[in-house]
């Protein structure tokens, strides 16, 4: 149930060595931007995997002790089921009960249900709740099985205030969507008030499934879309990204407003490492270190 993170060999990929343990297959909150409807079938059907935990325990035994392990990079591990199965509550207390370290990556704000073993653990726990916009409405288009985005801000409020280090993920900027420098502002200063640590930011990367879904659902935007991304976006590692120049203004622009608030700014696979902070993860796990720092 864990497998080494490696995103295609990318040389874009900045993360930490990591571990990733998925206790679904596949994904609830039905993002129209998803990426990964693109390679795991049935995507938007999530489903828990047999005897994950026990297996989990088997894979436990192989990994170093204290090594660094996600949940999860592609399916959500508070996605709809969770609410009943408990599948991630148990992986978090196996995972941190044998010394490892933990980073949760998440858009549901069900992280703050298991906060008792979270605090437990403090030092060896990160989360990164993804908060795109503010806009309820659109968050409703963008993401319809995800909780509204009140509901994350007042999960990264709640964490933090419990000494639970929180990242928010901006990730990602779509053109037309949720670029606006005002917006992005509001929303920064939401999560900066709410006790975030760090936002880290990406552009929209376009799959042929995930464009199509953005392309029905903004049929307004369709062929600023094919233009900005079939015409004059580059292919890279089977993604259609914005020009450069685009990419690095949009980034520019989220990194002075996060830096303005204090935070800690990265960016996730798109190749301007000079705009990172120094001495942080871009994936937000470096707050999963804070015990050994401390002792």
């Amino acid at each position: 149930m864990l497998r080494l993170f490696d995103p295609w060999r990318s040389e874009l990929c900045t993360c930490p060595l990591k571990w990733v343990a998925s206790p679904y297959t596949g994904c609830g909150h039905r993002c129209l931007y998803c990426y990964a409807s693109s390679y795991i079938p049935r995507h938007f059907q999530p489903r828990a995997k047999k005897d994950f935990v026990e297996k989990l325990r088997k894979d436990l035994e192989k990994v170093p002790r204290g090594a660094l392990i996600e949940m999860a990079t592609s399916s959500d591990p508070y996605t709809p089921p969770e609410q009943e199965l408990r599948l991630t509550r148990k992986a978090i207390h196996l995972i941190l009960s044998k010394g490892f370290r933990l980073l949760i990556t998440t858009k549901s704000d069900l992280v703050v249900r298991d906060l008792d073993l979270l605090t437990r653990f403090r030092g060896r726990v990160a989360v990164a709740v993804t908060i795109t916009t503010l806009d309820e409405n659109l968050a409703r288009r963008l993401e319809p099985g995800a909780p509204p985005p009140s509901r994350r801000v007042e999960a990264v409020k709640i964490l933090s205030s419990r000494g639970v280090p929180v990242t928010v993920r901006l990730d990602p900027i779509i053109p037309f969507l949720n670029d606006d420098p005002n917006q992005i502002e509001e929303l920064v200063a939401r999560v900066a008030e709410a006790g975030a640590r760090q936002v880290t930011c990406s552009t929209y990367k376009a799959k042929p499934d995930n464009l199509r879904r953005m392309m029905n659902a903004f049929p307004d935007l369709a062929n600023k879309f094919r233009e900005l991304y079939l015409e004059r976006g580059a292919r890279i590692h089977g993604y259609r990204y914005l020009e450069p120049s685009l990419r690095f203004r949009y980034l520019t622009t989220v990194q002075r407003i996060v830096l303005r608030y204090g935070m800690a700014f990265e960016t996730c696979r798109e190749g301007f490492p000079q705009l990172n902070t120094p001495g942080f993860a871009c994936d937000g796990s470096s707050y999963a270190y804070e015990e050994s720092s401390s002792t």
